[in-house]
């Protein structure tokens, strides 16, 4: 029965997310609606309990398990961009006997071992199966039950959180105590418009938001983070690739470099984390910049990006709201920890968000301290939640999945290791792929990188 499957919608509180999975809910209530069944319950992550450490999941499971481990079949997750098809989900999850553990996705693995993982399954990563949200995934209750119970017995462990459906899934798996990923055809990340669709419980409807007009190129201020020993090898790779892109650029170091030309920010440059630097950018771009400039976007020397793309996304969210956008990732969230946007991606603030922040007085406990993370406990401080985007990315577009990555169209990577930059640029993130390179048309097949 419809009644018996919870829907729980993977949602954020800022305005652009938090409508998109409104109008999910309503779509899935509809649908129930006009089959003339009980409606089922649908949830949306961002507004359980205020809990930090809600989009993680797992700290969720004891309460799924008290208030529906009675009277339900199936906790069903999505994406605020999965589309739901009812009645064939209904079908599709009535194949499975639901007085068992079942784990239910479509499967993604690595082909080989990624530091993302932490190299987990060097040996051969392709056995390890892990669930795209944005098919869809599915837990029967006997599961949940179990994990709440483990749960109760083992807190979660206070450390980091990288790739949540990777984590969810050797969480699940128990070193081969409980159950591997069941992939599920059902489950698509198909078009929703695809003629491969017909047989798709679920779909996935977005590659990169686009809300109007793409906001204009002197409306984002970039700060590229760099030092000395770097800027002979890695700020010839953002000229050659990105630079062009962007209206208002900056390169900050530990030394004033005409060439470039790098502007020294009187701050010593550090081996560890860079937060010091990192708020002296802040502090510059709330007194220096145009007042009528309303996004920063401060990236390391070694990130790839689309300032093109950024642009169309940027169109989607409110510049007056306090905005820190980006990959998240999560610190200690089993025991009131914080989140925060990796800054290897890339961080994009709002100048309401950096007014908001600077203005706090909250600031680094030293110049060494991890910059990214310090901003994500300043702003969880503030009451202030960041904005996750999958577009941007930590590392380079070997360490995902391929199908994970056809469903995008990437803002960002991350790194240089073993890789030539300027191809991975002009292959993954150009404003046209086959973009012109010294005056010779380029085009690279992905599948090399």
């Amino acid at each position: 029965e419809l009644k018996e499957i919870v829907f729980i919608i993977q949602s954020q509180s800022n305005s652009f997310h938090s409508k998109r999975a409104e109008d999910l809910k309503r779509d899935i209530l509809k649908q129930a609606a006009d089959l003339g069944k009980e409606l089922p319950t649908v949830l949306l992550i961002h507004q359980m309990d205020g809990l930090e450490g809600a989009w993680t999941i797992l700290p969720l499971m004891r309460d799924f398990s008290v208030t529906y481990g009675r009277n339900s079949s199936w906790i069903f997750f999505c994406e605020e961009d999965t589309r739901v098809q009812v009645v064939k989900l209904l079908e599709t999850l009535g194949r499975f006997d639901r007085s068992k553990e079942w784990f239910l996705g479509k499967a993604l693995y690595d082909e080989e071992s990624t530091i993302i993982h932490h190299y987990a399954f060097a040996e051969n990563p392709t056995v390890f199966k892990f669930p795209d949200f944005a098919a869809g995934w599915a837990l029967s209750i006997p599961l949940v039950n179990k994990l709440a119970k483990k749960l109760k017995s083992e807190p979660l462990k206070s450390d980091f959180t990288i790739d949540l459906k990777h984590e969810i899934a050797l969480y699940i798996w128990q070193k081969g105590e409980g159950p591997h990923l069941t992939p599920v055809p059902e489950f698509c990340t198909d078009d929703v418009n695809s003629n491969k669709v017909d047989h798709c419980a679920t779909t996935f409807s977005n590659f990169l938001p686009l809300c109007g007009e793409p906001v204009k190129k002197e409306d984002v201020f970039v700060a590229v983070k760099t030092c000395q020993k770097f800027h002979g090898d890695r700020i010839p790779v953002v000229k050659q690739t990105w630079e062009r892109e962007a209206a208002l650029i900056e390169y900050y170091s530990d030394y004033a470099d005409t060439s470039i030309p790098t502007v020294d920010l009187g701050v010593p440059n550090t081996d560890r984390g860079h937060c010091g630097k990192t708020f002296a950018i802040l502090e510059r771009f709330l007194n220096h910049s145009s007042p009528r400039t309303p996004w920063l976007v401060i990236v390391d020397d070694d990130t790839l990006i689309s300032i093109f793309r950024l642009r169309k996304l940027l169109s989607c969210y409110d510049p007056n709201e306090p905005v820190f956008l980006g990959e998240r990732y999560g610190y200690g969230l089993g025991t009131g920890g914080y989140s925060y946007i990796t800054g290897g991606g890339g961080m994009v603030f709002s100048r309401t968000a950096v007014q908001k922040l600077l203005a706090s007085k909250c600031r680094c406990y030293s110049m060494d301290a991890p910059d990214d993370m310090v901003l994500g406990m300043c702003f969880s401080g503030l009451g202030i939640p960041i904005t996750h985007s999958p577009l941007f990315h930590q590392a380079r577009p070997m360490d995902y999945p391929k199908d994970y990555l056809s469903h995008q169209i990437p803002v960002s990577f991350h790194k240089h290791w073993n890789i030539d930059p300027v191809k991975v640029y002009f292959t993954w993130l150009a404003p046209n792929t086959e973009e012109s390179l010294k005056g010779k048309k380029v085009g690279y097949n992905r599948e090399d990188l």
